[in-house]
Parts: C-alpha cells; sequence; structure tokens
C-alpha cells in the first residue's frame, strides 16, 4: 500500500509540474502587487464601498480569483477575456474581433456592470473580481500579443537552463527569480510624485492596449525561440515589469476610483 501511495503521489506531482508549465499566467505573486499597489492608491470613499461590496477581502486577495475559475468548465466563456491578439500591423478597430470575446471586451463588460445600478449584488463583486485581474493581465504585454504563437506561450526556450516560454517568462519566471514576495515587490515599488503619477494614469483603456503591444513587439523582436536567457535578459527587462506592475496598480486605482468614489 505504502508503494502504491508513493507511486500516485510522484503521479500527481509530475501532473502538477505539467499542468503547470502548460497553463502560465501573469502568475499570483504579479497579480497581487497589482492588487496591493492598487489598493494603496484609492480614495477613502472608494475603498470603503469596495470593502462593502467584497466583504472586506482585499483587492490583491481577489486578484487570482479570474485563474482560479478556470478549473471550473462553467466559466469557460470567460477565458478568451484574459487577451487580445492584434496583429502589429492593424488596429482594434480594423482587425476581425474574436466572437468570444477579449481583454477589452472583458474590461468593458466589467465596468458597465459595475456602473449599472440594476446589477445583483453578486454580478458586481463577480466583475469586480474579474476586472481587478483584467486590469492586471492588460499589463503584462504578451496578454497582448500575437495570436499566432499564443501570446508568446509557443515560443519554446530556456530559462537559467529549464524549459519554459516566453510567455511564461514574463507572467511568471522572472517575477519568482527576484525572491520577493508580493507584499515586498509593492511596498519597494518606485516613490512617483504627483505629475508622475497623473502621467502613468493619463490615457483610456485603448491607449494602455496599445502601450502594452508596442512593449510586446519589443519583447519579441529581443528574444527568438530555442534562447538560453537568463542574468543579462533579467537586467535587460525586469525593470519593465516592474514599472508594469506599478502602472498597473495605479490605473487599476484609476479605474476603481471613478467607479466606485
Amino acid at each position: 500500500m505504502k508503494k502504491i501511495a508513493l507511486i500516485s503521489l510522484v503521479f500527481c506531482f509530475f501532473y502538477a509540474q505539467q499542468n503547470f508549465a502548460t497553463n502560465p499566467y501573469w502568475g499570483k505573486t504579479g497579480h497581487r502587487v497589482i492588487g496591493e499597489i492598487a489598493a494603496a492608491h484609492l480614495s477613502k470613499k472608494a475603498r470603503k464601498n469596495i470593502d462593502k461590496l467584497l466583504k472586506g477581502q482585499g483587492l490583491a486577495l481577489v486578484s487570482i480569483y479570474a485563474d482560479e475559475i478556470k478549473s471550473d468548465d462553467r466559466y469557460d466563456k470567460y477565458g478568451p477575456w484574459h487577451y487580445v491578439n492584434i496583429p502589429f500591423d492593424k488596429t482594434y478597430d480594423t482587425h476581425p474581433k474574436n466572437p468570444k470575446g477579449d481583454l477589452i471586451q472583458g474590461i468593458n463588460t466589467c465596468v458597465e456592470i459595475l456602473n449599472d445600478e440594476n446589477s445583483s449584488n453578486d454580478d458586481k463583486v463577480f466583475h469586480l473580481k474579474m476586472l481587478v485581474h483584467l486590469i492586471g493581465d492588460l499589463h503584462q504585454p504578451l496578454h497582448t500579443g500575437l495570436s499566432e504563437n499564443r501570446g508568446g506561450n509557443d515560443i519554446k526556450l530556456q530559462w537559467f537552463w529549464d524549459d519554459s516560454n516566453l510567455h511564461r517568462v514574463w507572467d511568471t519566471d522572472m517575477i519568482e527569480s527576484y525572491k520577493m514576495s508580493y507584499t515586498e515587490l509593492a511596498n519597494n515599488r518606485e516613490e512617483l510624485s504627483k505629475r508622475q503619477l497623473a502621467f502613468y494614469q493619463e490615457g483610456e483603456l485603448m491607449d494602455w492596449v496599445n502601450e502594452s503591444r508596442a512593449y510586446a513587439k519589443d519583447i519579441y523582436n529581443s528574444t527568438k525561440a530555442g534562447d538560453n536567457i537568463s542574468y543579462q535578459y533579467m537586467y535587460n527587462w525586469f525593470p519593465l515589469v516592474r514599472t508594469q506592475l506599478q502602472k498597473g496598480g495605479v490605473r487599476l486605482a484609476k479605474v476603481l476610483n471613478e467607479l466606485f468614489d
């Protein structure tokens, strides 16, 4: 019996490792950083209204809800909300839309439901949790990448000699390699002046989408399949990761203040 249990344990561990490797996302740490930073920029009224709606659950806690529900096939229809794929020579308006939805449609739907006084409390809670996550996804550039390589998921490479892919490097590998918790990363964010904060919060959704797409194009151009990337890549790109986490947080706060203040 002990031998059977050991074999089962090894199989479960192997399956979990394989499943994680093939299903990367802007990792838990990254989303929690964005939620924590956003919480620090909420107005008093917005914080009070959000606390009431979420019954005290923090933005960092609910930030990974949209990934957690992927395990439940009742929520499969929300899968396309996590990304938007537009060729770099096209615009969102000129390129055919995904009939199943996309990141932009998902964010707009969340805002619409949260703005609607006729929305049920349950609908508002669900779409608030989704919105917190989707604003985070928007700031991971490869969530606005190209469909032909699934936002970098199909660009296989090595991260410090371990098998990975370009999307996972940006979602998880660089952040986890930095060895800081989400609170440490959030608390050690760049100190912004009022002018810098206003600059980060300038524009609207499509401006932020196009900014991420520009970064995605640079990322694609700097990396190719089969590369073994490590210290130099981290040195070159992790400052942008930290900047995007901070932008995601302050922009999420802007959206939430507009909704709940």
